[in-house]
């Protein structure tokens, strides 16, 4: 087995018998999920959550060979089990899982960084790709067509995450930044000033589902080509 990948395939739990560890991967890796939820994922080290045990580091190792190996389960147990999808054809599945998802994202924003590390992948994880790929089977696209689809569909979720990630303290309030911005220079952005005055009165202004919705159009477009071919 690929080094790394034995603690996120194999059963890391102790055994009906004898006496339960005071320390294991689930103990670790649940401190380590703990700090990154609340610091940040560059917060979490193996000295931090030995001090936040009462351990020392070298005793975190015996369970958990490398700080590699600890994202790797962090990220695939943020992930957590896949949610079942309430139904409906490809379209409705897929919308229902981009906002399941989107939903993990916000909870542990740390996943934007933790899952662009190099790592095996866990069946957390996997679980989540499995459900998008099933949603679009018997739509006509081929193997790598629905793998880029889920591609394109993460990669929109990820980009609002992250600037939903960049605006959520105070000093980064981007829409009163540019309100400020456009009062004093709109007259030489007249297009942006109009779009801006326009989403702050009511307009559209959720990039989050336009994006979803053009995605999913533009798929639908592929779909249908496919079915008459």
């Amino acid at each position: 087995m690929i080094a790394g990948a034995k603690l996120l395939w194999e059963p890391h739990t102790p055994g009906a018998r004898g006496p339960k560890p005071v320390l294991g991967v689930d103990r670790i890796v649940a401190v380590a999920i703990g700090l990154a939820d609340a610091e940040g994922l560059g917060a979490v080290s193996m000295q931090r959550i030995a001090d936040e045990l009462g351990f020392t580091k070298m005793s975190l190792y015996r369970h958990v060979p490398s700080k590699a190996d600890l994202i790797a389960v962090m990220t695939d147990q943020g992930f957590g089990e896949p949610a079942e999808l309430a139904g409906g054809g490809w379209r409705e599945q897929l919308h229902e899982w981009c906002l399941l998802m989107f939903a993990v994202l916000q909870r542990h924003p740390w996943l934007l960084d933790s899952s662009l590390c190099p790592r095996v992948w866990g069946p957390c994880e996997l679980g989540w790709v499995e459900r998008a790929l099933t949603a679009l089977e018997g739509t006509g696209l081929t193997g790598g067509e629905r793998l880029d689809a889920v591609a394109t569909l993460t990669g929109h979720l990820r980009a609002i995450a992250e600037q939903a990630r960049n605006s959520s303290t105070p000093e980064a309030d981007f829409s009163r930044t540019l309100a400020a911005v456009m009062a004093a220079h709109g007259d030489r952005f007249p297009s942006m000033a109009a779009a801006f005055s326009d989403a702050a009165g009511g307009g559209q202004d959720n990039a989050l589902e336009f994006g979803l919705a053009r995605i999913l159009d533009g798929l639908a477009v592929l779909i249908d080509r496919r079915s008459v071919d």
